[in-house]
């Protein structure tokens, strides 16, 4: 039977969505991919240097490996990921001036946030973020690794929020997220401390409408976190060769 050019346009439609729909499902998806492999950076579950199975993540995610470079294209983006040639992608490596760079973009970044903060945060807004250093002092005392890993770096993303400027948030979210690189690579030795204390000290100072005390508590903080590493390449070398140690043995 001949289908009536009225059924047909009917039809058509329903392809359209059909199409529509994979390609959200493939965003979505790509999203996720992305959101995982980020995660377990940040981390420190995939270190610098290690090489991205494309194969592997298209299986478990059920998706084609075209889906896959998607989301790795933006963590490459992000600095995160790079890709070599003929060879693959990997975890990236920061070199030292890039590292010294994210220092230093942080150390300015975090000094302006803290302006905005005091003009537009709330008093219950202050209190919860005071209650978060609660949480990070238990952790500290009472969590595996992974959970003091995770919460390290939340609660000065939860403050730059606090700011109320989304493009700042962004930016520092992905600078700490870069910095954990540099962290796993030229850290002399892991410390086990989240900076609970610092960051009291810095929610009481803006409390008290204290700007200059808390951008010099803010100061002391990150010179602090920065002190830890040191920034050679032997230093990056030997983080480069301990993962593979104990990935073989």
């Amino acid at each position: 039977m001949k289908r009536t050019r009225r059924q047909s346009a009917k039809a058509a439609p329903n392809a359209s969505n059909t199409a529509d729909t994979a390609e959200t499902n493939n965003d979505d998806v790509s999203e996720r991919i992305r959101t995982t492999l980020a995660a377990a950076i940040g981390e420190g579950a995939l270190k610098p240097g290690t090489k991205i199975l494309e194969d592997a993540i298209a299986e478990h995610f059920g998706v084609s490996r075209t889906v896959v470079r998607g989301a790795l294209g933006v963590l490459e983006s992000d600095h995160l990921l790079e890709r070599k040639k003929n060879r693959g992608t990997f975890v990236a490596e920061p070199g030292i001036e890039e590292a010294r760079a994210l220092f230093e973009s942080r150390r300015k970044l975090e000094r302006v946030i803290l302006e905005l903060v005091m003009d537009r945060a709330e008093a219950e807004q202050l209190d919860a973020l005071e209650k978060l250093t609660d949480e990070e002092e238990h952790i500290h005392h009472h969590g595996d690794e992974k959970s003091k890993t995770v919460l390290s770096g939340k609660f000065h993303i939860v403050l730059a929020e606090l700011g109320g400027n989304a493009v700042m948030t962004e930016m520092l979210s992905k600078i700490v997220a870069r910095l954990s690189l540099v962290m796993a690579l030229y850290e002399e030795e892991k410390q086990d401390d989240c900076g609970a204390d610092h960051h009291r000290l810095i929610v009481t100072a803006l409390k008290a409408k204290d700007l200059v005390k808390a951008q010099q508590l803010m100061d002391h903080h990150l010179a602090d976190i920065e002190g830890r590493v040191r920034l050679t390449e032997g230093q990056g070398d030997r983080h480069t060769f301990m993962a593979v140690l104990e990935n073989f043995s």
